[in-house]
């Protein structure tokens, strides 16, 4: 996991998950370019490295526009001379059921998340190439993205817009030695205290409780450093051949999520008209439809 030599940017560092993976990226030796939307927030995070022993700069920006990637890119290159790791973690949420969300909401998540991805993924692709020694890509999704979640058609909608991002990008870019992944992080930070079978368990953990098994191993959800590792992993040269993949990472357990398959399959000859699929609907689908949302252990959500 010796990263000495490499320099990586993280959106959205400042605090929680993204914080977490930068210090840890910086505790097994890489250059890292902090970003937040407030100053303070940003020059505390790269205290906090330095008197570690690490390497930071900070680049104040939000995430979303092309001018902010380049910043992020140029800050990369202007302080340590080179750009290996982009991981791209920046988000805000604005949740809302369908019918109240308006415009704007839907507008700021999909600008951090998914174009601010976008952006991001790009400039330093482009910096990969100049290069010519490949790079990593690593994009922070989510199992909202995954199996939806009530409240969060923007939030579930850029998550999963990521990660078909991702393995469009590892198509892509394979030639160029640059691999793409994506993660799917559940941590106990200010996204997931909002949820309210969570809520006693993070706030018991902030007072100090250790989260019971059935939170880390079953919900698979811990504190951001739980989720750090795989990040490292990922934008090591242990994982010089993974790419196109999204991990699942929280508390004890590390997974992946499958790519979507076919599930239930069927023929009609001359193709199938309205009556042809009601006729045969409930034999040949009836029992293959897929749930929606996360499922939890049935004794938390009796709580």
């Amino acid at each position: 996991m010796n990263l000495i030599d490499r320099v990586a940017v993280v959106t959205g560092s400042g605090q929680g998950l993204g914080l977490a993976y930068a210090k840890d990226l910086a505790r097994h030796g890489a250059a890292v370019v902090i970003n937040d939307v407030n100053q303070a927030t940003a020059d505390a995070a790269v205290a906090e490295i330095t008197a570690a022993g690490g390497r930071a700069v900070a680049v104040v920006a939000p995430v979303g526009n092309t001018e902010t990637a380049r910043k992020l890119v140029a800050g990369a290159v202007d302080a340590f001379g080179r750009l290996d790791i982009m991981v791209t973690n920046a988000g805000i949420l604005r949740d809302k059921v369908l019918w109240k969300m308006t415009d704007d909401d839907f507008d700021a998540v999909v600008g951090v998340h998914l174009r601010g991805t976008f952006t991001c993924v790009r400039e330093a692709v482009l910096r990969f190439r100049e290069q010519g020694d490949g790079g990593r890509i690593i994009c922070i999704g989510s199992p909202a993205g995954q199996r939806g979640n009530f409240g969060q058609t923007n939030y579930s909608g850029a998550k999963s817009g990521i990660v078909g991002m991702v393995r469009t990008w590892a198509m892509e870019l394979q030639r160029a030695g640059i691999t793409a992944n994506a993660v799917c992080p559940v941590a106990a930070t200010a996204m997931t205290e909002t949820v309210p079978f969570l809520a006693p368990y993070i706030d018991g953990m902030k007072n100090g409780e250790p989260l019971p098994a059935i939170i880390r191993r079953e919900v698979g959800m811990g504190t951001p450093d739980d989720a750090a590792g795989i990040i490292s992993f990922l934008a090591s040269d242990a994982a010089a051949e993974i790419t196109g993949q999204a991990f699942a990472v929280g508390g004890d357990r590390l997974a992946l999520w499958s790519h979507p398959e076919l599930t239930a399959v069927e023929y009609s000859d001359g193709g199938w008209s309205a009556e042809d699929i009601a006729a045969r609907w409930t034999d040949a689908f009836g029992d293959s439809l897929e749930s929606v949302g996360e499922e939890f252990p049935e004794e938390l959500m009796a709580k």
